[in-house]
């Protein structure tokens, strides 16, 4: 069965780094655009980052751009997300996701999406 598993979230000071993990089983991983999203108390599940079947295109939410970097590795089974400068309102769940075949800019939405992990989470303190 697939398997989307998340490491690497924590208590971080704000300006702090993190890099999150996810490894994934059960699938042709290099089949799959991966995205990753998050999702604070009280909020809707939001878009982060997503990242095309080779690697060679990434897309980005507004809010992170310039300090969040998705990257994978094909022969790992693995998609990371590096997060910079991280301000508390990063604060959240952060999920991965896998999604057969399509990058395109729909990579944003959840529904187009076919497998979840069960999150990390990261905690920026001011």
């Amino acid at each position: 069965q697939v398997q989307l598993v998340e490491s690497g979230g924590g208590l971080v000071q704000a300006g702090g780094s993190l890099r999150l993990s996810c490894a994934a089983s059960g699938l042709t991983f290099s089949s799959y655009a991966m995205g990753w999203f998050r999702q604070a108390p009280g909020k809707e599940r939001e878009f982060v980052a997503a990242i095309s079947l080779n690697g060679g295109s990434t897309y980005y939410a507004d809010s992170v751009k310039g300090r969040f970097t998705i990257s994978r590795d094909n022969a790992k089974n693995t998609v990371y997300l590096q997060m910079n400068s991280l301000k508390p309102e990063d604060t959240a769940r952060y999920y991965c996701a896998a999604r057969y075949l399509v990058f395109s800019n729909s990579c944003n939405r959840t529904v187009t999406y076919n497998y979840w992990g069960q999150g990390t989470q990261v905690t920026v303190s001011s």
